[in-house]
């Protein structure tokens, strides 16, 4: 399945950009579009993996919904895993 032109793995090919371009220091440096399609690839996994995780913690609690708190208890985990 092909992505449109304006998205990336799921994201806006902008917000893709806006957070690679974060950590530059020169403005006028570049991201290639493959860079774009990598980040992207790696936040969908990262989003995904948030998703599980925090239903796996609201099943624990015997909770039938996820909320702000169990995203909370995996997110220290979930950010050495990566």
């Amino acid at each position: 399945m092909e992505e449109p032109d304006d998205r990336a793995g799921g994201f806006r090919k902008e917000t893709v950009d806006r957070l690679l371009r974060l950590h530059f220091q020169d403005r006028r440096t570049r991201v290639n579009g493959d860079a774009q399609l990598l980040m992207a690839e790696m936040l969908n996994v990262f989003v995904r993996e948030a998703a599980a995780r925090a239903a796996r913690q609201a099943q624990g609690e015997d909770r039938r919904t996820v909320a702000v708190e169990q995203v909370e208890k995996v997110l220290p985990q979930l950010l050495l895993d990566f």
